[in-house]
């Protein structure tokens, strides 16, 4: 029996146009999808699902391709629109002022700021939502992890983060996943790009217990999260109002050195 290709529907989103184009460039390079596979070192059932828009790409593959196809930047610019077709509207208008930022200022109060979690952290996380499908949640984690390829360029935007002592106490998965997630979170304590405060139980009350808030600083916006919904802040007079509780926030918080031995203390709790 004659294999044939799944039909591909290349408009109906670029996810789907990513996919439609990859399988283009490969079929004219004369390239099965086992040797295409071989070439950018993934999988044939990974390529055939991304053509097919079954699979968000993983963010290491539009690079590999266009290097493949000698495409320049064609499957990296595909990837960025895809990429933030998987959010709400008013979230995708808060990661272009997050992209454009030069100071990103941040406070979770039940969970790490996407930009400080790990991959399985991440992953541990969005399966607390039971209306997400295994697929749906490889691909928020795959949105989220390539959020943070920013951090790690030439240019990384300088990030000031404040954490609810809660979330260093809350178990996230397993307690390897935990260990990781604050190993990762302790690197980024004090660094010429970042800095994180502990926000202690003592401190008592505050306006942002119930929720988290990011401050894209250079674009004066803010964004308020919850698990579910959150809301973008534009307006100056919002905006000014979110900026002073988080200056209250952050005058409230641990030290810096205060804030490392306390990451380092919850890590001992996470001892296999």
């Amino acid at each position: 029996m004659t294999f044939k290709p799944q039909p591909l529907t290349p408009y109906l989103s670029a996810r789907h146009f990513f996919g439609s184009e990859q399988r283009r460039h490969r079929e004219g390079a004369g390239l099965s999808l086992v040797q295409l596979a071989d070439i950018v070192n993934s999988s044939k059932s990974t390529l055939g699902r991304i053509e097919t828009a079954e699979l968000m790409p993983p963010p290491d593959i539009p690079d590999r391709l266009d290097l493949a196809f000698g495409t320049d930047q064609h499957f990296h610019d595909l990837f960025e629109l895809a990429r933030r077709e998987i959010h709400p509207d008013q979230y995708k208008r808060y990661m272009d002022f997050e992209f454009r930022a030069e100071v990103i200022e941040q406070y979770g109060a039940q969970a790490l700021p996407g930009l400080l979690q790990t991959e399985e952290y991440a992953r541990t996380l969005l399966r607390c939502d039971e209306t997400l499908s295994p697929e749906q949640v490889e691909e928020l984690v795959t949105a989220r992890m390539s959020r943070q390829e920013r951090l790690r360029s030439d240019e990384p935007p300088f990030r000031w983060a404040i954490i609810d002592e809660s979330v260093l106490l809350r178990q996230m998965g397993s307690p390897d996943c935990m260990r990781e997630q604050l190993a990762s979170l302790l690197e980024q304590v004090d660094t010429p790009n970042s800095k994180v405060q502990v926000m202690p139980f003592s401190a008592g009350l505050h306006r942002l217990l119930g929720g988290a808030l990011t401050l894209p600083d250079d674009t004066r916006v803010a964004y308020e999260e919850g698990f579910l919904t959150g809301h973008l802040y534009e307006d100056p007079v919002a905006v000014k109002r979110w900026r002073r509780q988080y200056e209250v926030l952050r005058a409230n918080s641990l030290t810096l050195d205060e804030s490392a031995e306390r990451i380092r203390t919850a890590m001992k709790g996470y001892r296999p």
